[in-house]
């Protein structure tokens, strides 16, 4: 975070560089829709802005970038929203297509792979394309478009650092009380609570096997369930009602494993705190997710 922090006032401290369409703006007395297309300023020029960008020419202090640093900033944008939409859209397949319960024995790697990079590209190129946009703080404060960019900057700050949390915080405590759960007591089959359940993980020698509508299955001899795994992403030891309910095969697959006893309801689970923390985060970041996308429709078209 500290990196974070000195970078971004690295880039600020060195904006002498770039061009700011609200100096201009300035310098015309006139609003971003008089020499551009578009109200929030950037893009295509009206008859006005390509007079003033060739009357600047002419007196010698150019206004338009080189053409390197427009396919730069192209591409560093394209690659900005992509992973936005990539990022994002991770987010809502899992909250509207295979809901949250479906990670709270702990985050499948392959979200947090796609989670950290996303962050990591996200930071980066907003960073430049913050650079680029604004010559000075003073822009970036005084103006709409620069003060709607500030809260979108603070709602993303929020979002990595809750899913830093997830990732390095209540993941590993709900991975720890799994394993915890899996190795404190023998193992019989048959009817199970849910924290009985946890310990059938399918790990070093335990049975693998999972609730689904309420009755256990016991996937340990199916070639489809190494090591209590399932295609990576479904993961023995809990109820995956929701989960294989979404799957693209129908629940005859889950019917022709052996059903080994019921899922009990009586009896508290542990563990529920970490589990609560993480049901929090998810939902949470959802709701910071369609925030940021606000934000977005704001700049376009409020």
């Amino acid at each position: 975070m500290l990196r974070f922090i000195l970078m971004f006032f690295l880039l600020f401290s060195c904006a002498g560089l770039t061009f700011a369409t609200e100096e201009f703006a300035a310098q015309t007395g006139q609003n971003c829709v008089y020499c551009h297309l578009d109200p929030s300023g950037g893009g295509e020029l009206t008859a006005q802005g390509q007079a003033f960008v060739a009357a600047q020419a002419a007196a010698g202090t150019p206004v338009a970038s080189s053409g390197f640093a427009k396919l730069l900033r192209l591409v560093v944008g394209s690659l900005h929203l992509l992973t936005a939409v990539f990022w994002f859209g991770t987010i809502f397949y899992v909250h509207l297509v295979l809901k949250p319960a479906y990670a709270a024995q702990g985050l499948p790697r392959g979200e947090v792979r796609v989670g950290l990079i996303s962050m990591a590209i996200m930071a980066l190129t907003g960073l430049y394309l913050t650079w680029v946009r604004f010559a000075t703080w003073q822009s970036l404060v005084d103006t709409r478009f620069g003060q709607l960019l500030l809260v979108k900057v603070g709602l993303f700050a929020v979002m990595t650092s809750m899913g830093l949390v997830a990732v390095f915080i209540v993941g590993p405590r709900l991975r720890k009380k799994r394993a915890t759960c899996a190795t404190s007591v023998e193992i019989v089959l048959g009817d199970m609570t849910a924290e009985q359940l946890a310990r059938c993980d399918g790990q070093e020698g335990r049975p693998a096997c999972f609730a689904y509508k309420g009755k256990i299955y016991d996937a340990s001899n199916s070639p489809m369930w190494k090591k209590g795994q399932h295609m990576q992403r479904h993961s023995a030891a809990g109820d995956l009602t929701l989960a294989l309910g979404q799957a693209p095969h129908g629940e005859d697959r889950v019917m022709r494993l052996p059903e080994v006893g019921a899922l009990l309801t009586s009896g508290a689970t542990s563990g529920e705190g970490p589990k609560k923390q993480f049901f929090f985060l998810a939902y949470l970041n959802l709701i910071l997710a369609v925030a940021i996308l606000l934000i977005v429709a704001l700049w376009r078209w409020g």
